[in-house]
């Protein structure tokens, strides 16, 4: 939950709130689903075991959607060392960041019931915080407040091992001077959602995870959603694991009670996610104007548009509409794309921290879910292989190009590519990582890997639709 999709926070409130004892047993837990053709299964199989293999992680638990129904849940790997556990479908992962979005609601539903508005001051629910009077729930909820964020990191510092309170973190982080005037940057911080916990409990008149089990989980039919920031996870469910470099996996730490309120606190199997998602698809848990507000990307005060809306990021993967977040809490990394027009959605849960398996997985499966064309990405991967090594020698085949890209590679362009690829040697990998359409062109990203350098890189290309190639160009990956 830390980075810009992930966060962890607390009260005193949430301590006491637990699940229904029937929430947090193993026998609660859906079964595994698979009504998908062998082929597609297949692909998606193989996708994840790859993708384990190269990274390492010891599990990925996974769940599809497809025409609005759970078609496939599997898991993979070990979801526990010591002993070896098998991975299973029916154990839980926390989920990290993407509890912000059951956060959000929680506010929605408070406006549904007309105790607030998501447009008023912060000040008229929660006094004595920095420039209150001026930032908005909305701007809480869209990461545009300018509170600072309390975990950014991507590990587990020691004052987090031991317990804090929600109070504890407002009056640490948010009467702090702002990192930026409200409504005017986007800035990912987990304090917003603090905040934001503390209005739901406030005008909830109930801790917030009683308020989530009986407004949301009870009834899209979540049987299986624990609190973490209570308790660890049980033997039945996954383990989470940490490395220091390339080192072994070692069991990660766990967080002190309340860091991970409102922000990072759920755990659930990828089955429960999936249910999650399907009323996200067909608007089905809150009012029309409450799913609109949560799904338009927030513009700024210049008018720049923030690409995320109430806990959601918007926009689009390979030229389809998508709702995504992940999730990083210590020991576990999450993924979540919703696909609302196609009606399909992909949950990916790992439990190792700080790792980019999920987001892999989902990536690679998004062309497999979407009944997308696969063989066109890998001939453009394969044509863009081809053109990155043939760049390092300072060559290309100029027939590839249009006459503007040809332009491009004058005599010092191929120069300076020739240098500064070579010594990089020969890629690993050259991934595309997304396509979109602009221009009359199709825009394609690629990510490329190393066999003996360390440098990641990106490679843009637009192409026509005659197959040439408009734009080849290679950055530093971010």
């Amino acid at each position: 939950m830390r980075r810009y999709v992930l966060a962890l926070i607390f009260s005193l409130l949430a301590v006491a709130a637990t699940i229904p004892a029937t929430a947090q047993t193993a026998g609660s837990f859906a079964q595994p689903v698979d009504t998908i053709p062998a082929d597609l299964r297949g692909k998606i199989d193989a996708v994840a075991n790859k993708v384990l293999a190269d990274t390492g992680v010891p599990s990925a638990s996974i769940a599809i959607v497809q025409k609005g129904q759970i078609v496939y849940t599997n898991a993979y790997g070990k979801a526990r060392l010591d002993p070896p556990t098998p991975a299973a479908p029916q154990m839980r992962y926390s989920v990290g960041s993407i509890s912000k979005q059951f956060t959000a609601a929680s506010i929605l539903l408070l406006q549904q019931q007309g105790k607030l508005s998501i447009d008023d001051p912060v000040s008229k629910y929660v006094p004595g915080l920095t420039r209150g009077d001026e930032v908005t729930i909305r701007m809480l909820l869209s990461h545009t407040s300018g509170y600072q964020d309390y975990w950014p990191e991507d590990y587990l510092m020691p004052p987090m091992r031991k317990p804090a309170t929600a109070q504890y973190i407002l009056d640490t982080w948010a009467k702090k001077p702002l990192d930026f005037d409200p409504g005017t940057k986007w800035q990912y911080s987990n304090t917003n959602y603090v905040i934001a916990g503390v209005i739901v409990e406030k005008l909830g008149g109930e801790p917030l995870m009683r308020f989530l089990q009986q407004n949301v989980f009870t009834q899209l039919d979540m049987k299986s959603v624990y609190n973490t920031d209570v308790a660890k996870l049980g033997d039945t469910d996954a383990a989470g694991y940490i490395r220091y470099a390339l080192g072994p996996l070692r069991p990660a730490p766990k967080e002190g009670a309340g860091w991970m309120f409102a922000a990072g606190e759920l755990a659930m199997p990828a089955h429960d996610l999936a249910l999650w998602d399907i009323s996200i698809m067909n608007r089905s848990l809150l009012a029309p104007e409450s799913y609109k507000q949560m799904f338009t990307s927030v513009k700024l005060k210049d008018g720049t548009d923030s690409h995320y809306g109430l806990g959601l990021f918007t926009g689009p993967r390979s030229g389809h509409a998508a709702l995504e977040h992940s999730g990083e809490v210590s020991g576990f990394v999450s993924e979540n794309i919703v696909f609302p027009d196609d009606k399909a959605a992909i949950v990916v849960l790992t439990n190792q921290d700080a790792s980019p398996a999920a987001s892999a997985i989902g990536r690679q499966l998004t062309p497999i879910v979407l009944g997308l064309d696969t063989e066109a990405a890998s001939q453009a991967e394969t044509q863009g292989l081809a053109i990155f090594k043939g760049l390092q020698q300072g060559q290309i085949d100029r027939t590839l190009f249009t006459d503007n890209c040809n332009a491009y590679f004058d005599s010092q362009a191929l120069g300076d590519f020739s240098s500064s690829l070579k010594p990089l040697g020969e890629p690993a990998t050259f991934h595309q990582m997304a396509d979109d359409l602009r221009g009359g062109m199709t825009f394609r990203v690629f990510a490329v890997t190393f066999k003996e350098s360390p440098q990641r890189l990106r490679v843009t290309t637009y192409t026509m639709p005659d197959g040439k190639l408009e734009q080849y160009l290679v950055i530093p990956a971010q």
